[in-house]
């Protein structure tokens, strides 16, 4: 059985917490150092990402981020002593790979079947 507290999976908790961490500026007008270096950092991340992108690639890559970002905020929850990280289980991973490969081979066969099918052999 996996563990719990107050009814709720640790690994829901685990999952969320990281959110909580985060601090939301609930002022525009005045923001504090760290949420401005966060939100710069997600902004330096996007723009590095977008750059060599042309604009058909730009819908996937905000998913990729936020994907990215997420993966990269449970493991620094790792980083504290004693704190397990989330994404070392199997079906964390593969819940979040799968529909992403998933999709992206179903859109690619529905645009262009060849060259899709193509990436599905081995090289040589």
């Amino acid at each position: 059985s996996s563990p719990t507290i107050l009814g709720l999976p640790l690994i829901v908790v685990a999952m969320f917490l990281p959110w909580v961490l985060i601090p939301n500026p609930t002022s525009k007008w005045m923001t504090n150092r760290l949420s401005t270096l966060q939100i710069w950092l997600v902004h330096k991340f996007i723009k590095q990402l977008m750059l060599p992108l042309n604009t058909s690639g730009h819908k996937w890559a905000l998913m990729f981020v936020s994907l990215m970002m997420f993966i990269m905020t449970l493991n620094i929850l790792g980083m504290l002593p004693y704190i397990f990280t989330p994404t070392t289980q199997l079906s964390l991973n593969l819940g979040l790979a799968i529909p992403l490969w998933l999709s992206t081979v179903l859109i690619g066969l529905r645009n262009q079947p060849t060259s899709t099918f193509g990436h599905l052999l081995p090289e040589g």
